[in-house]
């Protein structure tokens, strides 16, 4: 049995479908079988970070009944398989979201671990990406109105029986992790177990379609991802950080005053 996890934030711009795509890779190098499925039928992007758009048969297809959820997977860079959600306005409005869970336990057997990048918020098609899964993996920026969206989220995903797995706080710069890290795990009320700091690399790799795991592996952003892929497996790795997020700024103080407010 897979073991399955949502990758999800409170809002959109949070870089979560980025973490997804390269945290899947990262996890396949460490010799997992991994499938991550991309469950935001609306507004996918995942084939894109991949460089994988134009695929014949995609989720679209399997949920509203045109294909089995087997044909519409596929080896993506970095040997991780992808089912990617296809952009066909014909293929959403055929599509039934609801047949998520349904269609995805028919290769459960098949993978080691099965990663949904939800679509960010909590409307429909999200809750029932969270509800699908195991595990909640929570994506946060370092700014007050991700960190409560994210909230939101985790409370929605432990009533759904979706064990929350941790927060990770992407595109960290300039501010002081010790401190701040505190602060947002007592907000969220979960443990940060990831951080990963802004990367010119990552906007880079996005524009050419690369996964900034492959194209700059020793970037800070993939050492990082690949610490969180070290987490996630149940090995133990320091998370690694640039020297500017060493530095408190004021992000860190406006969590003070949030803390002080609750």
């Amino acid at each position: 049995m897979a073991r399955t996890i949502t990758v999800a934030s409170g809002k959109g711009g949070t870089g979560k479908t980025t973490i997804t795509a390269n945290l899947g890779i990262a996890l396949t190098q460490l010799g997992y079988d991994v499938t991550i499925v991309d469950a935001d039928i609306t507004m996918a992007n995942l084939e894109l970070i991949l460089g994988m758009e134009g695929l014949p048969v995609t989720l679209q297809n399997v949920l509203a009944g045109e294909a089995r959820i087997e044909e519409a997977v596929y080896v993506g860079p970095g040997g991780v398989k992808v089912i990617p959600a296809g952009v066909s306005l014909e293929g959403l409005r055929k599509a039934n979201p609801e047949k998520l869970e349904e269609v995805l336990t028919r290769i459960i057997g098949s993978t080691d671990i099965l990663i949904l990048d939800a679509p960010a918020g909590l409307e429909r098609s999200a809750v029932i990406a969270i509800a699908a899964a195991q595990e909640l993996l929570l994506i946060v920026n370092p700014e007050i109105a991700s960190i409560t969206d994210g909230l939101k989220t985790k409370i929605v995903a432990e009533r759904l029986g979706t064990k929350t797995l941790g927060a990770v706080i992407n595109r960290l710069t300039g501010w002081g992790i010790d401190m701040a890290k505190s602060e947002i795990e007592a907000i969220l009320e979960t443990k940060v177990i990831g951080i990963i700091p802004e990367d010119p690399e990552v906007r880079k790799s996005a524009a050419f379609g690369k996964p900034v795991i492959l194209s700059a592996p020793n970037s800070p952003a993939s050492l990082a991802i690949r610490d969180l892929a070290y987490t996630i497996a149940g090995k133990k790795k320091e998370v690694s950080v640039s020297a500017a997020a060493k530095k408190e700024g004021a992000i860190a103080k406006m969590l003070k005053v949030f803390r002080r407010k609750r």
